[in-house]
């Protein structure tokens, strides 16, 4: 799914325009990207957790030439799926979907 299919399901099931939509998935983008840029971690119960993991400056190859190269650290996303949200995704049938779909 692109932002694009997710900004109109939005619109679809909160009956908003397109435009209105596009504001409020925009704001919790940006509010992830803010709180881990500031180093806090984002739980989202029954969904999943957002945090940052640091990861050690190591000594890197250059593919092309084989050179060796330093990497520095530098910290990633990295996000962990709640037990809900991979039950789900594995086919977990007895669990209730936590938004149902709307049909016009």
């Amino acid at each position: 799914m692109t932002k694009a299919e997710l900004i109109e399901e939005v619109s679809k099931v909160v009956e908003m325009t397109r435009k209105d939509s596009e504001i409020i998935v925009e704001a919790i983008f940006d509010s992830v990207v803010r709180s881990l840029k500031a180093n806090e971690k984002i739980e989202i119960r029954g969904f999943g957790s957002f945090r940052t993991r640091e990861r050690q400056a190591r000594i890197g190859r250059n593919p092309k030439t084989g050179a060796r190269v330093e990497v520095p650290s530098k910290r990633i996303p990295y996000f962990k799926p709640s037990k809900e949200l991979k039950d789900l995704v594995n086919g977990d049938d007895h669990l209730p979907l936590p938004m149902p779909p709307v049909t016009p």
